[in-house]
């Protein structure tokens, strides 16, 4: 009987060291979350080891916790996986922007905006020269047309418009890169916590950029960056104090 036991153990370890040492999962398309995608290179960064989805979408690559695993396909963004567990795993891989897609145009809308006069507008005035007055555009002395305060409108519009917008982003950064979220993919508590979100606080203009930005694969990158690091690097410097007058 115990002859049998070791036989037993002898058989089974292998598959559950095996079963321990790779991670598996499914890859779906981001926009479309119930279509799988086939032939994504999946590789992982730390072993170099590299493989394919099947055609369900499936993927089964040795790793361990701690490992970089990297998905990609032409006609996809990259993305990477920081492994804090070897639990089989759900990707949906987003689409590549500058890829175009048919799009059905069912029906327009005009905004009746755009046909609205101007509020901030003046009135214009035809200046006529030569005497020619009422003269034309196609006339040889022609009239010259000034809309006074259309210029202004619209730099005040932008101005809006581009604040508006920056709010946006710094709206969404704040909402993800919190502290449960990079803790939870780095492992850094406290002070150093801290440190590390804000030196590496996602660039505003980077966000805007990579449309839908990858928070977890910039994290990941970052913390790599800050492990080369000196301990005084780390630290953020402190606001010198003001002398009371």
């Amino acid at each position: 009987m115990l002859k049998q036991f070791f036989l037993l153990l002898i058989i089974v370890a292998p598959f559950k060291i095996m079963a321990q040492s790779s991670v598996s999962g499914t890859i779906y398309d981001y926009d479309n979350r119930t279509f799988p995608i086939q032939n994504v290179k999946v590789r992982n960064l730390s072993n170099s080891q590299v493989t394919q989805t099947k055609a369900a979408g499936q993927f089964t690559i040795p790793a361990k916790v701690g490992d970089l695993v990297e998905f990609s396909l032409n006609g996809y963004h990259t993305d990477t996986l920081f492994l804090i567990n070897l639990e089989p795993k759900i990707i949906f891989l987003p689409g590549n922007s500058t890829t175009l897609r048919e799009v059905e145009i069912v029906s327009a809308k005009v905004n009746s905006s755009i046909l609205s006069p101007d509020p901030l507008a003046r009135p214009y005035t035809r200046m006529a020269t030569d005497g020619l007055q009422g003269k034309g555009n196609n006339d040889r002395a022609g009239g010259l047309l000034f809309n006074l305060g259309y210029g202004k409108y619209k730099r005040q519009q932008e101005k809006i418009r581009l604040l508006e917008e920056r709010d946006r982003y710094q709206a969404e950064i704040n909402a993800i890169f919190t502290e449960e979220y990079v803790s939870d993919l780095v492992k850094l508590k406290g002070e150093d916590l801290k440190n590390f979100m804000s030196l590496y606080r996602p660039p505003e203009e980077l966000v805007k950029s990579e449309r839908p930005f990858n928070y977890s694969y910039y994290t990941v990158k970052s913390y790599h960056a800050w492990l080369k690091l000196t301990p005084e690097e780390r630290r953020i410097s402190s606001m010198p104090k003001l002398k009371a007058n």
